[in-house]
């Protein structure tokens, strides 16, 4: 399996589980000339910008740690661009969802980890 099915494979599922938790998808993969953001959810009065990191249970590093500073940046920078085409009153943070696999050959989720606020503006996860 690829990294890149593998990575698809962790959205789908972290789209579901967010579905099951009481979260209403709004946009998948939203794109603009900064990056792109995995999935935005709306949860009561917060507007999620959520990045999904799929990693096996044998990596070196938790799945977060590999949303860098330049990543944050990106992310921060295209989640305003998405603010300024559609306006909202709900509250935005940045999320990241962290989902661990069994192994390399087939995608079995181990655990899964809902990061709510991971970052802001100044911040870090």
């Amino acid at each position: 399996m690829t990294a890149l099915e593998t990575g698809r494979m962790g959205e789908d599922y972290a789209a579901r589980w967010l579905l099951e938790r009481g979260y209403r998808l709004v946009f998948r993969n939203y794109h603009s000339r900064y990056g792109e953001i995995d999935l935005i959810a709306q949860k009561d009065q917060v507007l999620a910008f959520i990045e999904v990191k799929t990693r096996n249970q044998d990596a070196i590093a938790a799945p977060c740690e590999w949303v860098t500073p330049a990543k944050r940046r990106r992310l921060i920078k295209t989640a305003l661009l998405y603010l300024q085409e559609n306006p909202s009153r709900l509250q935005p943070r940045f999320d990241v969802v962290e989902i661990i696999t069994e192994n390399r050959n087939e995608f079995a989720v181990f655990s899964i980890h809902h990061i709510e606020n991971a970052f802001w503006l100044e911040g870090t996860v």
